[in-house]
């Protein structure tokens, strides 16, 4: 009898486990909407947000006059340095790995220089962690407005402390308003990237017996507006939204739906018009406000039977953890192109890694040669069994076929270092080593994905496993 092919789905579709996870155990799957089951074309977005709290600058008497955006000035998971005025990149523990000063980048021994004995810590008022794509925006304006009151075009009272309070407070307004948020509405198909598989993936789990919900805190109009246009034309028959979901919480004020009691209003017609509720929360119903606890009562559910989706670390994932023990899943938009970037240069990786490995078998010759000749010239330890200007000579040779080796060596690892974003690489990697944003991955999100449709490829069924941490001795 044939065996059934087994589709493995690319890297950039699967879902990636940092704690086992039994899909099978979940009973309920609530979902934030913003960058999470609605993508967003982010150049667009973000460059709308910046050009909008720009302008708020401007009419506060901030010199943002000729001030352009641009998307590939900065990637998701960087660091404010509101003592400095840079942004950096920080590694798991805390080292920066690259910095900016401005719109200006950091050299190697500035940096090394700035921050040699300095650690990044996110809980530190200094720090400002800048991991969701709605951070691009504002870490643009702050990078070029840091130019600006360098150069003396803003008064000095304020520093960088206050150059940052002021792009905050102008990004928020763009956020409260509801300014962008009608732009898009009336023209989604500029701002809003679909995902065909999407809504398949959903019917696949409401079809396995989960309850889906939706927790956002964007109001109602806008969610309406957003969930039918990316959902509804996908559905089979006269299906709708609507029809998808449990329940559907608008207005949720994040991360406050996970740690405090809040009543919930339900709505009355699609108008928006809301009534006070009480009682048990009513399937199919759509509410603005809640709280999580509700959820749990109401479904009769424990923490760990509730997947959480979203995509921003700390208000979606981290408190969601931290407080109710719900299982976790972070939406990583990024995560898509650089897997698709890393692949494509898997041959120039190997031969980097391969150079490498010779690298390190050279130097450690040369150094069995050094520590020998510095036996014999100090007269201890075993005798090297060869002469001293024997040593010296083949020290030599070594030093030469490492020059040489070097060269080869560049241009891959420059290559490696640039792909995604010139500037910061990739958005998972510093340096060698993991970055400051996986560490915060690892430490809030049972899994990660590049979209909610990953779930297609997994199915409701699946058991993810997580791979075990690896250790530098291989075990």
């Amino acid at each position: 009898m044939p065996k059934d092919p087994i589709l493995t789905p690319p890297p950039e579709r699967r879902i990636y486990c940092n704690r086992t996870l039994n899909l099978r155990s979940i009973k309920a799957v609530g979902f934030d909407m913003d960058y999470t089951l609605v993508h967003y074309r982010v150049a667009e977005w973000e460059r709308q947000a910046y050009e909008r709290a720009r302008r708020g600058l401007a009419a506060r008497g901030w010199p943002v006059e000729g001030l352009e955006f641009d998307p590939e000035f900065v990637t998701l998971g960087l660091i404010l340095d509101l003592e400095l005025g840079n942004i950096v990149k920080a590694n798991r523990f805390g080292y920066v790995t690259r910095a900016c000063h401005g719109t200006r980048m950091v050299d190697f021994e500035e940096q090394r220089r700035l921050y040699s004995r300095v650690l990044v810590d996110v809980g530190s008022p200094r720090w400002v962690a800048m991991d969701t794509l709605f951070s691009l925006s504002e870490v643009s304006l702050f990078a070029q407005l840091v130019d600006r009151f360098d150069a003396g075009a803003t008064s000095a009272a304020t520093g960088y402390l206050g150059v940052h309070r002021a792009v905050r407070q102008s990004i928020d307004e763009v956020h409260l308003l509801d300014q962008l948020k009608a732009e898009i509405m009336d023209d989604p198909d500029r701002f809003v990237e679909l995902d065909p598989e999407l809504p398949l993936a959903l019917l696949d789990l409401k079809h396995a017996g989960k309850r889906l919900l939706v927790i956002t805190n964007s109001e109602w109009t806008y969610t309406q507006a957003m969930l039918s246009y990316v959902l509804d034309a996908f559905l089979p028959g006269s299906m709708t939204w609507r029809d998808l979901f449990d329940l559907v919480f608008v207005g949720a004020r994040k991360p406050t739906f996970w740690t405090a009691p809040s009543p919930a209003f339900a709505l009355v017609d699609n108008s928006g018009l809301l009534r006070p509720h009480a009682g048990p929360l009513v399937l199919g119903g759509v509410y603005h406000g809640g709280h999580a606890g509700q959820v749990e009562r109401d479904l009769a559910l424990a923490g760990e039977e509730i997947l959480y989706v979203g995509d921003h670390i700390y208000a979606d994932v981290y408190v969601t953890k931290d407080v109710l023990r719900w299982r976790t899943a972070l939406v990583v938009r990024e995560l898509e192109r650089e897997l698709q970037a890393v692949n494509a240069f898997r041959s120039q990786q190997a031969e980097l890694s391969r150079l490498m490995e010779e690298k390190a078998a050279l130097e450690h010759q040369y150094s069995v040669l050094r520590v020998a000749l510095q036996r014999h010239e100090g007269g201890y330890g075993d005798s090297p069994g060869r002469r001293p200007e024997t040593l010296r000579r083949r020290m030599g040779e070594l030093r030469t076929e490492l020059t040489r080796l070097d060269a080869r060596i560049a241009p891959l690892a420059q290559a490696a270092g640039e792909l995604v974003n010139p500037r910061w690489g990739t958005v998972m990697r510093a340096g060698n080593d993991k970055s400051h944003l996986v560490r915060q991955i690892e430490r809030a999100a049972d899994v990660y994905m590049a979209r909610v449709s990953c779930f297609l490829h997994e199915t409701p069924f699946a058991y993810l496993r997580s791979t075990g941490g690896s250790l530098p001795h291989g075990t």
